[in-house]
């Protein structure tokens, strides 16, 4: 069978994508990724991936539209917009990247499409030559409620008529959700455990190996430029506050220089190998950082910021599984010592460990062949 994964070009969406596109390919079945951007950095390991945004730019594309929608855009920034402009913004790069991914799907031939929620290119690439679609959930948001946002917008609309779409994209054959009911409420897809993996492949040190003495609290920032990315300036500056080893994961120059006897730092190591043997893990708000922390069973503050990332924090803080809001000496102290924010997050890590493993849903989308 042949197995064609799409997702946007960005490293944070393909991630979730891999597991069960892996599994797939173990299966012997034969896999294609389609992606572009900062994506292809990510390592496939044996996958192939092919390149359907050589001439996209997301960045360029995001620019446009804020300077276009001032109002939204502010609100995006605040996290406060919903899916206006991840509608308008997706919207955008999919209608770039649908006449190439026709072409993809009409010379490789197919047999089934997985897409994630913002790749609606995908679907519209499979609806176009009749090929079955599953759309696979890779954040916190409902995949389906994305799908219709990003398909329903102007541009998105152009072109599904273009391609004889004129009364929309069909449902999927099925829908894989990731994110564990209990953070985000009943879903009506099918349940798959999200497999935690890292965009970074640095060697880990031996001594971020094993525990510390005292409670290691990692931080994190984003990969993607743009504000509220960063909670490194305020964990370092209140470091010393807090009976706590700070690690910081890939900091800026100017931050590395700063750093003292309470704090250490490094590379661009993979998180999936770290956090289950941290106490806690601050971060700049994005699911893929998120569902790692809930995974690994640790609490986390993740800080509100644009896009996705408020829902996120506060979906976690809700939960009980976290923290969200600013990065001072308090919020790190409660974070490494609150016994029930630890117990919470365990209990959240036994619920995804539950969740069917992605191996077990190779099945589903062998099925139809």
């Amino acid at each position: 069978m042949r197995v064609l994964v799409v997702s946007a070009p960005l490293a944070g969406h393909l991630i979730p994508m891999l597991p069960l596109a892996e599994a797939l390919w173990t299966a012997g079945h034969d896999v294609l990724l389609a992606t572009g951007g900062d994506a292809l950095n990510v390592d496939t390991g044996e996958l192939p991936v092919i390149d359907v945004a050589r001439e996209t730019s997301f960045g360029r594309i995001a620019a446009r539209t804020m300077l276009a929608h001032p109002l939204d855009a502010r609100a995006e920034l605040a996290g406060n917009a919903g899916t206006r402009m991840v509608s308008r913004m997706f919207g955008a790069l999919n209608e770039e990247l649908a006449d190439g991914m026709v072409t993809v799907v009409e010379q490789w031939r197919p047999d089934a499409v997985i897409h994630e929620p913002l790749a609606v290119a995908g679907a519209l690439a499979a609806a176009r030559h009749d090929v079955p679609a599953v759309l696979q959930e890779n954040s916190f948001f409902d995949g389906p409620a994305l799908v219709r946002a990003t398909a329903g917008s102007r541009l998105m609309q152009r072109a599904l008529r273009r391609h004889g779409l004129d009364e929309g994209l069909p449902d999927p054959e099925f829908v894989l959700t990731i994110a564990p009911p209990s953070v985000v409420g009943p879903r009506t897809g099918r349940p798959m455990r999200m497999v935690p993996r890292s965009g970074g492949s640095g060697v880990v040190p031996a001594w971020l190996r094993t525990p510390s003495d005292r409670p290691r609290i990692l931080v994190s920032r984003s990969t993607v430029p743009g504000p509220g990315g960063d909670p490194m300036p305020a964990a370092l500056a209140v470091a010393g506050e807090v009976d706590a080893e700070i690690v910081l994961v890939r900091p800026e120059p100017r931050l590395e220089r700063r750093a003292n006897g309470r704090v250490r730092t490094v590379g661009w190591v993979p998180l999936a190998e770290v956090l289950p043997v941290c106490a806690a893990v601050v971060h700049h708000g994005g699911a893929g950082t998120a569902l790692g922390a809930l995974a690994a069973g640790i609490p986390q503050l993740a800080m509100p910021g644009p896009g996705d990332r408020r829902l996120n924090a506060e979906l976690v803080a809700r939960r009980g599984a976290g923290l969200t809001g600013r990065v001072t000496a308090q919020a790190l102290t409660t974070l490494a010592r609150d016994g029930e924010l630890a117990s919470v997050a365990r209990q959240v890590r036994s619920e995804m460990a539950a969740m069917p493993h992605p191996e077990a849903r190779v099945a589903d989308v062998a099925a139809l062949d």
